[in-house]
């Protein structure tokens, strides 16, 4: 019965030395208690009565500075269009120039305005129609309304063109106007009395970036007579 309690006895010591490690059986037991230790670098031994030393504090968070990124963007020009003009033109030169405009320079735009002659006044009168035919009929519609003063302009640029009346300023020729119109006229207009030579104002208007070409081209058609720039 001695024996039996002391094999026991013994069983239990062995057992006791090899779940502590005090027996080695090859590192094993050793690596076990590292692995089971929570973060060993941080054991601290102090003296007996030395308060332990107070938590380092935490960081706080760094918040990330917004970086400005510099754009470059450039900003467009806004260039203004090119604006030619002749203050006087003939008939004849004026088709010149809208044949350079129609033969290359479709992004252009072309007007014409009547010139008035020294003295030629300002007159009230229906714009030129599609033939004398229809200018006779215009005409007899005219009768009918009570318009007796007319007549139909033979020829030059006003050609079929039928004229109401002559006058020497702006503000005679727009009464004459307001009387005509409540008789029943409606398609008579105001405007400055072409000189008998017919010369028109003339304005070309388009990209900036064209302009040498245009100038160039002009400069063939009309060499002695080259346009300034508008005011």
């Amino acid at each position: 019965m001695k024996i039996l309690v002391f094999l026991l006895v013994l069983a239990n010591l062995l057992f006791y030395a090899f779940s502590t490690g005090l027996i080695d059986t090859g590192g094993s037991n050793e690596s076990n208690r590292v692995g089971l230790q929570l973060h060993p670098e941080r054991i601290r031994i102090v003296a007996s009565g030395e308060p332990p030393a107070p938590a380092a504090p935490q960081a706080a968070p760094v918040e990330p500075v917004p970086v400005e990124v510099a754009t470059t963007e450039a900003a467009a020009e806004v260039v203004a269009p090119v604006c030619l003009r002749w203050v006087s033109l003939a008939k004849v030169e004026a088709e010149r120039v809208g044949r350079v405009v129609g033969g290359g320079f479709a992004d252009f735009t072309m007007t014409r305005k009547t010139v008035a002659g020294e003295g030629s006044g300002w007159w009230v009168h229906i714009p030129p129609l599609a033939n004398r035919a229809a200018a006779d009929k215009k005409a007899q519609e005219l009768k009918t309304l009570g318009v007796s003063e007319y007549f139909i302009v033979q020829d030059g640029p006003s050609r079929n063109a039928i004229s109401l009346g002559i006058f020497s300023s702006e503000k005679g020729a727009q009464e004459h106007l307001a009387k005509l119109q409540a008789l029943g006229v409606r398609s008579a207009r105001v405007g400055a009395r072409p000189d008998k030579e017919g010369n028109l104002q003339v304005e070309l208007r388009g990209p900036a970036e064209r302009r040498a070409m245009l100038q160039a081209a002009l400069l063939e058609a009309l060499p002695k007579n080259p346009p300034k720039d508008c005011e």
